[in-house]
C-alpha cells in the first residue's frame, strides 16, 4: 500500500473514536500539551520498547476514558486528563495502554476482521461501525456509537487482557522509575462504574472491564514495589500541571478558572490559566498584559510565544501575531502545530510575502504532521492564493476526510483529479480520497 494511503486510513482513525452516538467529536491539539504529555509518557513507552513511535493525543470529550485504535497513537479523553490528580496517575494510564500496545492486543483483533486486512481497512472498518451507531456522516467527525456491537468488537478489552495489560503496565513504571501506586488511584476511581447501567458508566468502564479480583491483584503488583526508591517525579508533576492547567483554562468557564489559578503549582501555569481565562471572556486588555507578562519571564519558550500568538490572532492584532509566532517557530522549528499557527498568522496578514511565507511553514507542517484539520484548511488557502487550485482542492479533500465527510472528500478529490498532473504524488493522494470514499458506504 502508498504511504499516502497508511497516512489516509490513519487519519481516518484519528476522528472515528469512541463516543456517544448523537454526536461526534474530535482531538483537542495543543502544542504545549501535546509536548508535555509526550514528555511525560516517554520513560513509560522506552519501558515498554515502543520508542518515540507512539504519540498521546487528547480527545475533545469529558467522559473518563482512553483507548488505543493502532500502534502509533494513545487517546486519553480530556475529561479524564481532568480528573486525574498527578503525573504518576496519568502514566499509569498510559503504560495499560501501551501494554496493549506492546502485547498485540489490537493486532489481533483487527487481524480478525474482515475489512482490516490492510490499513485502509482499519479506516473502513471504524467507518462502519460509526454507521452502525447511527452517528450522522455530515457532523464534524464521525463517531462510533457506544452501543454499536462492532465499536465494542473493536474497542472492548477482555478481563484476560486486562489483566496481562495491568501487570505489563505496573512493570514499564517500575522499569521506569515510576511509582505503581498510580496505577491502583486509577482504577480505584472506576470501582463500583460496573453496577452502573450503561447508559451511566464512562466509557473507559464499558471497554475496560474490572473485577475485584482484578483491583486486588493490582494491588499486589504495586505492593511488592513498596520499599523501592523512585526516581525523581518533579518534572513530570509540572508538565502534568501544566498541560491539565491549560487544558481546563480552554475548556472550563473562565470564572471557574480565574477562581482556581492562584492555587496553581508555578507562577508560570499560574499566569497561563490567567490569561488565557481573560482571553476567553473576553478581556483582550487583560489577557494581553498576562500573556506579555508570562512571555517575559519565559522568553526561551517556545510554547509560550505560541499561546501570545494565539491570543494576538484572535484579538486581530495579526502584526503582532505574526511576530510571536515567528519567535516560537524559532524556538522550535520543527512544531508541526506551532508551524500552523505561524502560517495562519501570515495568511491574516494577507499580504503578497505573507501568502509566500505562509505556504513554506504550512507545507513544511503537514510534511511533519498530517493530521491537523487546521493546517489543511489554512494551507488550502494558501493555495488558492498561490494559484495552485489542484492542491488547494487536494488539501481541502483531505480535510474532509479526515473530518469523516467522505462525500464531500470526494467532491474536492474529484475536482482536484483534473487539475493535476496525472501520475504524480497529488495525483496519487486525490486516488487515495477517491477509493476511501467509494469504499465506505460497502
Amino acid at each position: 500500500m502508498r504511504q499516502a494511503a497508511r497516512v489516509l486510513a490513519t487519519a481516518l482513525c484519528l476522528t472515528l473514536i469512541a463516543t456517544l452516538p448523537a454526536r461526534a467529536i474530535g482531538l483537542l491539539r495543543d502544542p504545549d500539551i501535546e509536548y508535555a504529555l509526550n514528555t511525560i509518557a516517554s520513560p513509560i513507552l522506552n519501558a515498554a520498547g515502543l520508542g518515540s513511535r507512539v504519540q498521546v493525543l487528547v480527545v475533545n470529550d469529558q467522559s473518563l476514558n482512553a483507548f488505543v485504535v493502532d500502534a502509533e497513537h494513545i487517546f486519553i479523553h480530556a475529561g479524564l486528563l481532568a480528573r486525574l490528580q498527578n503525573a504518576s496517575q496519568l502514566q499509569s494510564v498510559i503504560a495499560h495502554e501501551a501494554a496493549h500496545i506492546a502485547n498485540g492486543h489490537m493486532a489481533r483483533r483487527l487481524s480478525n476482521m474482515r475489512t482490516a486486512r490492510t490499513a485502509a481497512g482499519l479506516g473502513l472498518a471504524l467507518a462502519a461501525a460509526a454507521a452502525a451507531g447511527g452517528a450522522g456522516g455530515a457532523a464534524a467527525g464521525i463517531a462510533i456509537g457506544s452501543q454499536s456491537s462492532a465499536a465494542r468488537v473493536l474497542f472492548a478489552h477482555t478481563r484476560a487482557e486486562e489483566a496481562s495489560a495491568d501487570q505489563a503496565g505496573v512493570r514499564y513504571m517500575v522499569n521506569a522509575g515510576v511509582n505503581p501506586k498510580g496505577a491502583v488511584e486509577v482504577v480505584d476511581i472506576f470501582r463500583g462504574q460496573e453496577a452502573l447501567s450503561v447508559s451511566r458508566q464512562d466509557p473507559y468502564t464499558r471497554t475496560h472491564p474490572l473485577t475485584q479480583d482484578r483491583f486486588r491483584a493490582l494491588q499486589g503488583f504495586a505492593a511488592a514495589y513498596a520499599d523501592r526508591a523512585w526516581a525523581d517525579s518533579s518534572s513530570a508533576d509540572y508538565w502534568f500541571a501544566r498541560a491539565q492547567g491549560k487544558l481546563t483554562a480552554f475548556t472550563r468557564a473562565p470564572s471557574w478558572t480565574l477562581r482556581r489559578a492562584k492555587s496553581s503549582v508555578t507562577d508560570d501555569i499560574r499566569l497561563m490559566r490567567e490569561a488565557v481565562a481573560y482571553h476567553r471572556q473576553p478581556n483582550a486588555k487583560k489577557a494581553i498584559a498576562t500573556i506579555d507578562k508570562l512571555a517575559a519571564a519565559r522568553p526561551k519558550d517556545p510554547f509560550v510565544h505560541e499561546l501570545r500568538g494565539q491570543i494576538l490572532l484572535e484579538s486581530r492584532n495579526f502584526g503582532a501575531a505574526t511576530n510571536a509566532y515567528g519567535r516560537a517557530v524559532n524556538l522550535a522549528p520543527n512544531d508541526p502545530l506551532i508551524l500552523g499557527g505561524y502560517g495562519r498568522a501570515l495568511l491574516a496578514l494577507n499580504t503578497a510575502d505573507g501568502n509566500k511565507r505562509a505556504l513554506a511553514a504550512l507545507e513544511k507542517a503537514r510534511r511533519i504532521d498530517r493530521y491537523s484539520a487546521a493546517v489543511l484548511r489554512d494551507l488550502g488557502m494558501a493555495y488558492a492564493r498561490a494559484g495552485q487550485n489542484g492542491m488547494a482542492s487536494l488539501v481541502t479533500a483531505e480535510r474532509y476526510a479526515l473530518n469523516g465527510r467522505l462525500n464531500d472528500a470526494a467532491l474536492h478529490a474529484k475536482r482536484a483529479e483534473g487539475l493535476l498532473p496525472r501520475g504524480s504524488a497529488p495525483w496519487q493522494r486525490a486516488q487515495d480520497v477517491l477509493t476511501a470514499a467509494k469504499a465506505a458506504p460497502k
